[in-house]
């Protein structure tokens, strides 16, 4: 399993500090809530740490293990889902799963079939992306992140879209299919992060 540790992690948008000076350390096989105003950088320190946008100051380390992961190769061992990033929506479902597994891979005891019936999405395998509903579109970006061979899952605002029926499917595959994996969750829903045992709330790292 996946530890984090933040040494000092800072971020800046121009002349305006996000968040200042966190350290903090995600143990193997935690599972974290980010909590916050809107505007606390829950969102963008999950993307910091995603390696989807750089710190300003101050460094993130990986480790599997007693092992470091280079900065380098961090990205083979996480997967993320948020609400900001795009699906290739001119794809069919098919064609996407099979494009996204050819570079991630599947969790351990899945295969492509399994993972359409775990979303759900049985009858949308020929689908085009675009012709999705949005909360389909949700349990799609849930699914890819869920049920890739990844060590360090990040979630943001994960319910976003999802109807009662997808809010509980969401919770009972968090909690039956999340085994062996560190998971941090960038919220302010209960219900989105009612199963993490530590919370770091962001507004006590604001400039």
């Amino acid at each position: 399993m996946v530890e984090i540790n933040l040494h000092k992690a800072a971020k800046r948008f121009q002349y305006e500090w996000v968040f200042r000076n966190i350290d903090h350390v995600f143990p193997p096989g935690s599972r974290t809530a980010l909590t916050g105003n809107n505007g606390s950088g829950k969102s963008t320190l999950l993307r910091c740490i995603a390696g989807q946008t750089p710190l300003t100051s101050g460094d993130i380390d990986y480790k599997l293990g007693t092992a470091s992961i280079s900065s380098a190769n961090h990205y083979q061992y996480i997967s993320i889902s948020a609400p900001y990033l795009e699906l290739p929506e001119e794809f069919t479902l098919l064609e996407f799963l099979r494009f996204h597994f050819s570079f991630k891979g599947y969790k351990k005891g899945y295969n492509l079939h399994k993972v359409v019936e775990a979303m759900y999405l049985n009858n949308a395998l020929n689908k085009q992306i675009l012709n999705f509903s949005s909360g389909m579109k949700q349990r799609l970006k849930l699914g890819i992140c869920l049920f890739s061979n990844a060590k360090l899952l990040l979630l943001d605002e994960p319910t976003t879209n999802l109807d009662k029926q997808g809010i509980d499917w969401y919770q009972e595959t968090i909690k039956t299919r999340t085994e062996g994996c560190t998971l941090i969750v960038a919220s302010n829903e209960a219900r989105e992060y009612g199963f993490c045992d530590a919370d770091l709330q962001m507004q006590k790292y604001k400039a």
